[in-house]
C-alpha cells in the first residue's frame, strides 16, 4: 500500500472543545458558576488567570490564545528566538502555566515528561517511564498534551500509562494503565488523548470514554467500548446538563459528564480508521472532520436528539483542529498528507461555505490570538494573518524552525512555543 495514502495521525490534533467569540456565559467546572466571558456559549472549561495556556487547545480548549502582549508583525527572519533545545521524538503539545512549560518526548526506551523555565527552557524537572515509540509510518513518540490543573499534571502516553504528577516536583501522585484497566487494545497509532479536567473529574478518550476521580485516580464512569479514535473530549452544556463529546473511530457520541450514560451519537466511518481531530462545540452544534478524503460535518443537539446539519469534503482535517471565529472555521483542509495536496481554508461554520483557500502551509496548524491567525507550516515557517471571511490576509512570515511540524504551536506570555517531530523546540519571543 502506498505510504502516503496511511494514515498520519499521532501528534496533537486532540482536544478542541468551544469556538466563536462573543460575550456569552460559560460553566466553570470547578466551580460551577455560570460567569461572562469571551467565548462561546455551551462550552466548558476552567479559566485560568492571565495568557496561561494550562492544556490543550488552551485555556477555553478552542485554539484561541488570551494572551494580548504579543506582536503579530516581524521581518522576514522571523522572530527573534529566546532558546532552543530538545525534548526527544514526539508530537505532544505545551501546556504553559505561570513561569513553566510542560510538554512529553521520547529518547531510547523511555517517554519523559518535561517541566521547563518558560523564559529559558532551562529543565526544572523530568520524570521518564520505559514506553514504546510507536512509529508506526511516522516518528512516533507520545501525541497527547500535558494538562496542568492546579498543583497536578496529568499525561498519556501511546500504550496508556495515565499520570497524575506533582506539577512542582515531577513525583508520581497516581497512574493507571488504560489498557489493562479499560480491557482495550492500544490502537495503531498509540492513544493520543489529552485528559481533561472537569470539576472533580479527568475524562480521557481511550476507546471507552471514561472518567477518574482526579484526586485519587479511581475509575468513576466508563461507556461501552469503540474503536478508538485520536482526539479528545470536548465539554460543553447546551441545556440543563453538561455533556462530553467524542470522535472516535466509529461514532461521534456524546454523554453526560455526571456518569457517562449516552445521549446520543452519528456513525462517522473513516478510511483507515484515521479520525484524529477533537469535536468543535458551540452552543447546541458539534463540528468534527477526518482526512482522507472523509471531509466534515456538522451536528445540533436538540430536544435530546443529535443529527446532521450538513456534510461535505471541504474540510478535511488530517490532525491538526480547526479553529472558530465569528462563525468562521480556518482550518487545513488536504485529500491525503501530501503537502501539495494541504490548503488553509476559510469555511462558514453554519453552511459549509468555502470563503477563501490559500496554499503554502502543507499539513500545517493553526491558533488564534486577538482576531489573527497563527499559522506554523508543517516545514517550519510561521505566518500571522487576519482572520476574516474575506480573504488571506497575510500579516507576516518568518522561519521558526527547520524539520517536520505537525504539533500545534502555542503563544502564552508574549512566546511562541514551537517543536518539530524529532522533539527540537524553540521559543519565540512576540511580546510587545
Amino acid at each position: 500500500m502506498r505510504r502516503d495514502l496511511l494514515p498520519w495521525i499521532g501528534l496533537v490534533s486532540v482536544f478542541v472543545a468551544n469556538s466563536g467569540c462573543g460575550e456569552n456565559a460559560y460553566l466553570d467546572p470547578v466551580s460551577t458558576v455560570a460567569i461572562a466571558a469571551p467565548s462561546s456559549a455551551g462550552a466548558l472549561s476552567a479559566r485560568p488567570a492571565g495568557a496561561d495556556w494550562p492544556w490543550f487547545r488552551g485555556p477555553q480548549g478552542n485554539g484561541i490564545s488570551q494572551d494580548k502582549n504579543w506582536n503579530d508583525e516581524w521581518n522576514g527572519d522571523g522572530p527573534k528566538k529566546l532558546w532552543e533545545g530538545n525534548v526527544g521524538v514526539g508530537f505532544s503539545s505545551f501546556a504553559v502555566v505561570g513561569d513553566k512549560v510542560y510538554t512529553m518526548g521520547h529518547t531510547g526506551d523511555d517517554d519523559t515528561v518535561y517541566c521547563l523555565d518558560a523564559a529559558s527552557g532551562k529543565e526544572i524537572w523530568k520524570h521518564s517511564y520505559p514506553c514504546k515509540l510507536v512509529d508506526n509510518l511516522h516518528e512516533g513518540g507520545p501525541a497527547a498534551t500535558p494538562t496542568v490543573d492546579g498543583d497536578r499534571v496529568y499525561t498519556l502516553s501511546k500504550e496508556g500509562q495515565l499520570f497524575c504528577l506533582n506539577a512542582a516536583s515531577g513525583d508520581v501522585v497516581w497512574k493507571q494503565q488504560l489498557a489493562e484497566l479499560l480491557e482495550v487494545a492500544m490502537p495503531a497509532w498509540g492513544f493520543s488523548s489529552s485528559p481533561m479536567v472537569f470539576g472533580e473529574k479527568l475524562i480521557v478518550e481511550a476507546g471507552r470514554t471514561c472518567a477518574f476521580d482526579k484526586k485519587t485516580g479511581e475509575l468513576v464512569w466508563k461507556t461501552e467500548k469503540y474503536k478508538p479514535g485520536y482526539g479528545s473530549p470536548a465539554l460543553f452544556q447546551p441545556g440543563d446538563e453538561p455533556l462530553v463529546a467524542v470522535l472516535n473511530n466509529e461514532f461521534l457520541l456524546v454523554v453526560r459528564a455526571a456518569d457517562g450514560s449516552e445521549v446520543g451519537k452519528i456513525k462517522w466511518e473513516t478510511p483507515f480508521e484515521t479520525s484524529a481531530s477533537t469535536p468543535i462545540v458551540s452552543e447546541n452544534t458539534l463540528f468534527i472532520s477526518t482526512g482522507y478524503k472523509r471531509g466534515c460535518m456538522l451536528a445540533a443537539l436538540a430536544d435530546g436528539k443529535l443529527s446532521r446539519v450538513y456534510e461535505n469534503k471541504e474540510m478535511r482535517n488530517h490532525m491538526a483542529n480547526c479553529v472558530l471565529l465569528e462563525g468562521v472555521l480556518y482550518g487545513i483542509d488536504g485529500q491525503s498528507n501530501e503537502q501539495r495536496r494541504c490548503k488553509l481554508k476559510a469555511m462558514d461554520h453554519k453552511t459549509g461555505e468555502i470563503k477563501w483557500e490559500q496554499e503554502g502551509f502543507g499539513c500545517g496548524t493553526v491558533l488564534a490570538a486577538d482576531g489573527k491567525l497563527i499559522v506554523l507550516s508543517d516545514e517550519g515557517e510561521i505566518a500571522t494573518a487576519q482572520a476574516t471571511p474575506e480573504g488571506y490576509k497575510q500579516i507576516s512570515r518568518g522561519r521558526a524552525l527547520e524539520g517536520k511540524c505537525w504539533t500545534l504551536p502555542v503563544l502564552a506570555g508574549g512566546r511562541i512555543f514551537c517543536r518539530n517531530a524529532n522533539g527540537n523546540v524553540v521559543c519565540l519571543d512576540v511580546s510587545n
